[in-house]
């Protein structure tokens, strides 16, 4: 990985105010967003990828590799959690690993903003199929995390009972609307759409709002991002080193598994680190949403504190920089 390429990443505006936010925690600073605004900014970087990324879509089209992309994405989200519950059983129980393996198989839309900023910033465009793409991976996963829950615990009490007794702590009414509807995933499909049906004209108009913006925006959210990792990391203590550590190795097995796929269907570079990122980031937004219904007994200081305090700041800082060196490399030998 060349250092060269690490260096630009950490020395960009919005990861250095990443650090100056964990900064601000760890030495009890005042410094705070408010709520609202911290809202705000995640709806406005919501609503402008998914702006770009319908423009995106309709100027490249639909076409093979796009239906491709698609379909990995789905499947993608379905199998890791499955794959990281098998692992993450080892290290907790049943519920806390049912709820991790949900983070690990869900999205990160976070982490691929700031890796499509890293794009730009080293030259390099991706298609809108993309955006779509990780739309499409936030729910599965979270659906799977929750059937491994019903799973154990109707293994634990050994007969349906056990089952029945899960379900009424909860409605799957409320967890498919949680998974399917949230604010988050609502909004980046509604902006999709929108840019897809306006085109050039509607992109043309929003440019200076959804990009020029972009990277000023990004980084205040990163700084609010620094503050809350920098909270949940103590929360991790508790959780042992094993577990710990599976924060960095299971999204870097899926990301390099998301490196194999995206060469598989032929995707350029910038697809390829965006499909890669996506494969192996951690939802700390909608999967919680959904959880907290679903998996009451899981401790959100274990899958909150994971994804946020470990997956996220790995992944922006060190994830995107090893991804893109390695997929650059692979090209470069083909």
């Amino acid at each position: 990985m060349s250092i060269d390429l690490i260096l630009e990443n950490l020395l960009s505006a919005p990861i250095l105010f990443f650090f100056v936010g964990g900064l601000a925690t760890l030495v009890r600073s005042d410094l705070n967003l408010p709520r609202p605004v911290v809202r705000g900014l995640s709806l406005y970087l919501l609503f402008a990828i998914g702006i770009k990324g319908g423009h995106s879509l309709v100027a490249g089209g639909l076409d093979l590799t796009s239906l491709s992309v698609l379909l990995a994405a789905v499947g993608f989200a379905a199998l890791t959690p499955l794959l990281a519950y098998l692992v993450l059983r080892r290290l907790t129980d049943s519920q806390n690993a049912a709820a991790l393996s949900a983070s690990f198989g869900s999205v990160s839309a976070v982490t691929f903003i700031t890796a499509s900023n890293f794009l730009e910033a080293q030259g390099y465009e991706y298609r809108g199929v993309m955006v779509a793409a990780m739309a499409l991976m936030e729910s599965p996963a979270i659906v799977v995390g929750i059937l491994l829950a019903r799973s154990a615990m109707t293994e634990v009490n050994g007969n349906e009972g056990g089952a029945r007794s899960l379900g009424e702590r909860f409605s799957w009414k409320k967890i498919f609307r949680e998974a399917f509807t949230n604010g988050a995933v609502f909004l980046l499909v509604a902006s999709l759409c929108i840019g897809a049906a306006t085109g050039e004209r509607g992109w043309e108009m929003l440019r200076p709002f959804a990009a020029d913006l972009f990277p000023g925006m990004l980084s205040l959210f990163l700084l609010d991002m620094g503050q809350t990792a920098a909270a949940r990391i103590r929360a991790l203590f508790q959780a042992g080193a094993l577990l710990i550590a599976s924060g960095v190795v299971l999204p870097l097995f899926f990301g390099l598994l998301g490196v194999c796929m995206s060469f598989l269907i032929g995707l350029p570079v910038g697809d390829a680190l965006l499909f890669t990122i996506l494969a192996g980031s951690a939802s700390y937004i909608a999967v919680p949403a959904a959880v907290r219904l679903a998996i009451p007994k899981a401790n959100p200081s274990i899958y909150v504190a994971m994804a946020l305090g470990v997956t996220f700041p790995f992944n922006i800082i060190f994830g995107i920089p090893l991804y893109m060196s390695v997929i650059s490399s692979l090209l470069e030998n083909l």
